[in-house]
């Protein structure tokens, strides 16, 4: 069962803006870009410098996108940085299904980040619904 709670703090003050360090969704995000920089420094996927760099660009996009955007002033230009995470999503998903087929990542491996990103992509979704209810 996954958790698409917003926020590890209930506490009211929590739902204003600027307090991304508070959003699951970005803690879950700098796991998965951790998970990615270390993926990248095993020796398959280390010696393809360009795939190497783009799955790092599209790592680190989705959490500095999320906090980007929930610290700018408005709901319309946060969902927008939310809705450019979810795109950085969606690259990495192909770049990481591309190098299960290039055997640089096994099948497990591949699997547990994918589902990493459905996961995140879908916690977006919910906070981009919540941002345009407000």
């Amino acid at each position: 069962q996954r958790d698409y709670n917003l926020w590890t703090n209930t506490n009211s003050n929590i739902f204003i803006m600027g307090n991304y360090k508070e959003l699951k969704v970005w803690q879950k995000s700098m796991e998965l870009a951790l998970n990615v920089y270390k993926l990248t420094n095993e020796e398959k996927l280390s010696r393809d410098f360009a795939m190497k760099d783009q799955m790092r660009r599209s790592g680190i996009s989705v959490p500095s996108n999320i906090a980007e955007g929930d610290e700018l002033d408005t709901d319309k230009q946060s969902i927008r940085h939310f809705y450019i995470a979810k795109g950085s999503l969606a690259e990495l998903a192909t770049q990481l299904s591309l190098s299960n087929k290039l055997n640089y990542i096994n099948e497990d491996k591949f699997k547990e980040l994918d589902s990493e990103c459905t996961e995140i992509s879908a916690m977006l979704q919910n906070l981009i619904k919540y941002r345009s209810k407000k």
